[in-house]
Order: structure tokens, then C-alpha cells, then sequence
């Protein structure tokens, strides 16, 4: 979600004891707290220092400074002192689901599941196969035209990394890039969602000790401390956010020739066969919907199904859905303003006829939005072309597959999409023709939790990688090194040009395909005549 919203205003009687309240270390001098309230009761949490926009290419300079001598660290030695982090993330694993649980209001169980176990694999991932990834790699040199010569493919750190990050997922999110980051040898400056600080500053502390000052720094605030990170000179800009943030980020770095990777919104769609385990398919789109209130870029906010099982299918959906536990199994939502987008969407589709089979908009103001259900027929609506970002499950009939794959590709996000059906080997045809980054058969929405796995989308969805080898693409770049062995006084192609290279150069042409057989035989008796002459200096 949006990375942009505006600091709250100051709040007094914050908690000073907060487990997650920043220290001084890695943050450059700061004004005001910027306050937040729990979102299920209104409690004030702990005040943070803003970092002041004006501070911000300090911390760039002192992490540009610091990243040389860290890139120049032997990559075994910064592996071991990131390792570390998975001991201290899994030991603090009840604090940090507890300050995601008052920051953001989702579940403590949801919490420890999604933003602390799976980032002990993400590290453990990344430091074991770091050294292998970023191996130099031979490139092939063909020895009678390039005698004497060797090279290879090396992956340098970008240098300073700008990472810009959403209050959804504050701690897994952030992480992601964290971790392969500064295993490449980057050094990276941080800015949290100014919605959720105090989750910010406690990834940051989990680093704490273990790297030279001003590798991984942080800078608090909104949308002026964000365009001043980009503003500052850095190497590369991780952003994940809403659409429209995304596009002004890319904007502002393309101006400067600054590479991006974005990771934006979706709209993600679960298309439901009629030869599916259906009681798996309505438990598993459940909670591909109303996890962390809906409030996922991977959330499931469009259902196709199939005619022939769609009753039962929705029959089965709605009465999970009357088992779920405000508060237990789903939590409340993160912002009002969000909470606020998601109750206009549902206004919208039922006033275009939009019939609600489960749930409905809370009472005006309250956070606590119930899972909803509905059955749609018409996708000209904020409901089917937008990301709602909330805890709603739109479901619509189909005829088949075609209609619903049609259907699925038809919007502007392309983020995820889910296939459940027996027919696996039907469902790896119907993938083919996706354009979603990621499609998962019989599950839904948790490989953003899988290090090895991709994470990446198209469209509206961004083009950013996060995850994978593949993110190193992102993070580091290609550099060629060649190394000439060479003993010859000159290269065939130096100077001076002579008639002699003018007919090595079209002999070779020849030579080389460009005549049939009986050509390329007399190409090669002209090629060797005409190398003579060369080495003659004619």
C-alpha cells in the first residue's frame, strides 16, 4: 500500500517503554514525534523521531561511505554476521508479533506466522547460497579469434540502496530486500511507513552490532523524507507501494538514470474449476482473502467460478466466512483511510447490484471491518478494477475456464492468480496463458514467503523481483572483466587498415555463413592468403 500518507499528527503520552522505540544509532538528526495510535483501541504507542528531510543525504553520504570498505569485506564474514540476525529475530519472536499485533492490528498468530518464521528461512537461504550466486562466471571466448584471452561475468553491489516500504507486512517486507542487500555488499538506507514506525526501527535493531556504522541506516517520515532518499544520489530504489506512488518514484529516478525495482498493487484472482477438491478450494480462497484483513497486494479480491459447482462453492464460502473471529482469526484494519477506500468500493458494487452474502460495512469509523462476501455480475466497478486492499470477496459465475482466464488477464495488475482444480496437468495449460508473476494450483498467496521463489508481477503491478536469485539482478550489476594473455605485438584488428584486413574482414563474413559451400571453401583459401599478408604489415 501507499508509502505516501501523510505523519499523523503529534500525539501526547506515548509509551516511553516501547520494545521498538528507535535508538540513536543509524538515523541522522530528527524533529518531532510523529505519533501512532494502536488501531483497535486508540492507545498511543511509543513517539518517534522523524528523521528531518534536510538530514537525509547526510545518512546517503555516511552509507556511501561505509559501503566501500563493507563491499571490500570478505563475503564468508559478512554472511556470518548477518547469520546472526535469524537467532536474534527468532528470540524476539513474541515481541515482534506483539508490536505488529498493536501496530497494525492483525492477530498475533498471523503475525509470528507471516513476518517472523519465514524470514529465519530468508536468512538462512541467503547466507548459504550467497557465495554460489554471486560466483564469477566464465564467458566462452572463441580461441581463433580472440587467442589468448579469458573472461568472466562478476556481481557488484550496487552501491546505496534507497529502500522505501509499506506499512502491510512492516517487518517481512523490508527484510527481503534487507538481507540479499547487504549479502551483495550494498549498504542500504531505510524508510518505513511512517504508519508503522516502531516495526521500522525493530528490523533495524536486529542488525545492531553486527555492521559497520552507517551500512544499514534508517530515516522516519512520510513522503518529504522519501522524496529526499531519492533526491540524495543513491544507486537503486526498492519500492514496494500503491500504483500511483510507484509511478512518481519512477518518474523522479528516471530523471536522475537511477535503476528502480517497484512492487505494486494487484488484483489477484482465484479461478475455481469445477473438478476441485471444494472444500479445499473455499477454505484455501478464504484465507487467501481475510488474511491481514485482506490488507496483501496478493489478497484474493476477484473469484471466477465455475457454473456448474458455483452454489455450493458460495454456499460453502459464506458459512466459513460466519466462522471466522473478529479479532482472533481476523484482525482489524490498519488505517482509517484505508478502511475508508474499502467501504466506498462496497458501497459502489452494490449500488451497481452487487448482492452481499456475508458480512458488511462496519459502523462509520470503526476499523474492525467484518470478512464480506458478495456475489457479482458486473466488473465495471472500483470493486473489480481497483485494489481494494480489505477484508472483501467478490464472486463471480463463469462459464469456463476461458471466460474466467479471459477475464483474469483483462486487468490492468498482474500480480498473482490462483487455479484450483484435480486437473493439474490442465492447470499448468491454463497458467501458460496467465500473465500473473506467480500462479500457484490448489493454494494461494504464501511464496512471498519462499526465499528461492520469485516475487514479481506486471502491469500495474510493477516490475520489481524480490526473492530468488533473480532479485540479484536488482541488486547488484554485471561486471565483464577480461583478461588478455596475449604475447602477439598487435591484434588483428588494430591499426593500421590495409586492402589485406578489408579482405580478411569479408573473407570471414564468407567464411562464416554468409556464402554457400563451394563460397565459403574459397573464402577460407582468400582468408588464409590475406593473413599473411597482414602479418607482414601489408
Amino acid at each position: 500500500m501507499d508509502s505516501k500518507t501523510a505523519a499523523l499528527p503529534s500525539e501526547e503520552g506515548a509509551a516511553a517503554n516501547d520494545p521498538a522505540a528507535p535508538s540513536a544509532r543509524g538515523r541522522a538528526t530528527s524533529v518531532g514525534p510523529f505519533p501512532v495510535r494502536t488501531p483497535a483501541r486508540g492507545e498511543p504507542l511509543a513517539e518517534v523521531a522523524k528523521t528531518e528531510p534536510a538530514a537525509v543525504a547526510e545518512l546517503v553520504a555516511r552509507a556511501r561511505a561505509a559501503q566501500v570498505a563493507w563491499a571490500d569485506t570478505p563475503l564468508q564474514d559478512r554472511a556470518e554476521r548477518i547469520a546472526k540476525v535469524k537467532r536474534r529475530l527468532l528470540a524476539r519472536a513474541e515481541e515482534i508479533a506483539t508490536l505488529l499485533h498493536r501496530e497494525c492490528g492483525k492477530p498475533i498468530e498471523e503475525a509470528a506466522l507471516a513476518e517472523v518464521l519465514p524470514n529465519a528461512d530468508l536468512i538462512d537461504y541467503w547466507t548459504a547460497s550467497i557465495e554460489e550466486l554471486l560466483d564469477a562466471s566464465p564467458v566462452d571466448l572463441d580461441p581463433l579469434a580472440y587467442p589468448g584471452k579469458v573472461g568472466r561475468i562478476q556481481r557488484d553491489p550496487r552501491g546505496v540502496v534507497a529502500l522505501i516500504t509499506p506499512w502491510n507486512y512492516p517487518v517481512a517486507i523490508p527484510l527481503r530486500t534487507i538481507v540479499p542487500a547487504l549479502l551483495a555488499g550494498n549498504a542500504v538506507v531505510f524508510k518505513p511507513s511512517e504508519i508503522t514506525p516502531r516495526s521500522g526501527a525493530l528490523v533495524v535493531s536486529l542488525f545492531d552490532g553486527l555492521l559497520p556504522d552507517g551500512v544499514l541506516s534508517i530515516a522516519q517520515g512520510g513522503s518529504d523524507v522519501g522524496a529526499a532518499l531519492v533526491e540524495a544520489g543513491v544507486d537503486l530504489v526498492v519500492f514496494t507501494g500503491s500504483v500511483a506512488t510507484g509511478r512518481e518514484i519512477a518518474v523522479a529516478c528516471a530523471a536522475r538514470l537511477i535503476p528502480t525495482s517497484l512492487e505494486l498493487g494487484g488484483k489477484d484472482s482465484a479461478i475455481v474449476l469445477d473438478d476441485c477438491d471444494l472444500e479445499r478450494a473455499a477454505r484455501g480462497v478464504l484465507w487467501g482473502a481475510f488474511t491481514n484483513a485482506g490488507q496483501n497486494c496478493a489478497s484474493i479480491e476477484r473469484v471466477y467460478v465455475e457454473r456448474a459447482i458455483a452454489d455450493r462453492f458460495i454456499e460453502r464460502v459464506v458459512a466459513l466466512t460466519g466462522q471466522l473471529r473478529p479479532g482472533v482469526d481476523v484482525g482489524v484494519m490498519t488505517t482509517a483511510r484505508q478502511a475508508e477506500i474499502v467501504r466506498r468500493h462496497l458501497e459502489a458494487a452494490v449500488a451497481s447490484g452487487a448482492e452481499i452474502l456475508a458480512g458488511g460495512a462496519p459502523s462509520e469509523g470503526s476499523l474492525a471491518f467484518p470478512p464480506t462476501v458478495l456475489r457479482v455480475e458486473r466488473e465495471d466497478t472500483p470493486l473489480l478494477q481497483e485494489e481494494t486492499f480489505g477484508p472483501i470477496l467478490p464472486v463471480l459465475v463463469v462459464n469456463d475456464a476461458e471466460e474466467a482466464v479471459a477475464r483474469t488477464n483483462a486487468s490492468r495488475f498482474a500480480l498473482t492468480t490462483s487455479l484450483w482444480t484435480r486437473g493439474y496437468e490442465r492447470a499448468h495449460a491454463l497458467a501458460r496463458r496467465l500473465r500473473s508473476g506467480v500462479v500457484t494450483i490448489n493454494n494461494h498467496g504464501f511464496t512471498g514467503a519462499l526465499p528461492a521463489a520469485p516475487w514479481t508481477g506486471a502491469g500495474d503491478s510493477g516490475f520489481g523481483v524480490t526473492s530468488s536469485p533473480h532479485a540479484l539482478a536488482e541488486l547488484t550489476r554485471p561486471r565483464f572483466l577480461l583478461e588478455d594473455r596475449s604475447r602477439a605485438r598487435s591484434e588483428l584488428w588494430w591499426y593500421p587498415y590495409t586492402p589485406a584486413l578489408r579482405t580478411i574482414a569479408f573473407a570471414m563474413a564468407r567464411a562464416r555463413g554468409g556464402a554457400g559451400l563451394l563460397g565459403r571453401i574459397g573464402a577460407l583459401v582468400e582468408l588464409v592468403a590475406a593473413l599473411s599478408k597482414r602479418l607482414l604489415g601489408r
